[in-house]
């Protein structure tokens, strides 16, 4: 499947899913999740909360409350917080399980940021190559847009780099 990299802020995307980078507990707190929480209402926390804990690498579903957005998908790419990092195992299976998930909802759109790479400290660079290789190497039945987005420009021009890189 072909994706794109976008800047900006995935609060404010237009999908029908989009990936939060949550921990295991799904507790949403600073970052994606907290960017998500804000704009999709404190409802939003309360149930991923209720879904969790969850697998490392594992997903959880939530509606998307007042975010433009049909689903929430909660992928655990690190432990919770300050219990660890994140792994390419972790990243490579919330990113597969992200994208499985919405092709199972029926979801023809999907936003991922660079799971783990924020606060679970996995390298920015690896962390993108192993979720870029991930959505290519998916065969899709209903999704067609992927975007794989980033908030700052570094770490944008990064992700253009990686995608370039990899054809």
């Amino acid at each position: 499947m072909k994706f794109r990299v976008v800047r900006g802020d995935i609060a404010e995307q237009s999908a029908d899913a989009l990936v939060n980078a949550a921990g295991t507990s799904l507790v949403m707190g600073s970052g994606v999740a907290g960017a998500l929480r804000r704009k999709g209402g404190e409802e939003l926390n309360r149930e991923a909360v209720s879904k969790g804990p969850i697998g490392l690498g594992e997903v959880a579903v939530t509606g998307a409350y007042r975010l433009n957005a049909r689903y929430v998908i909660h992928a655990a790419a690190m432990p919770h917080y300050g219990d660890g990092r994140a792994t390419a195992q972790s990243i490579r299976d919330a990113t597969w399980n992200s994208l499985r998930a919405a092709d199972e909802l029926g979801c023809e759109s999907i936003v991922i940021p660079a799971l783990g790479c924020g606060v679970a400290g996995f390298p920015l660079r690896e962390g993108l190559e192993i979720i870029m290789r991930a959505i290519l190497d998916f065969e899709p039945r209903s999704l067609k847009d992927c975007r794989v987005i980033l908030y700052d420009e570094r770490e944008y021009q990064e992700a253009l780099s990686v995608a370039e890189g990899l054809g």
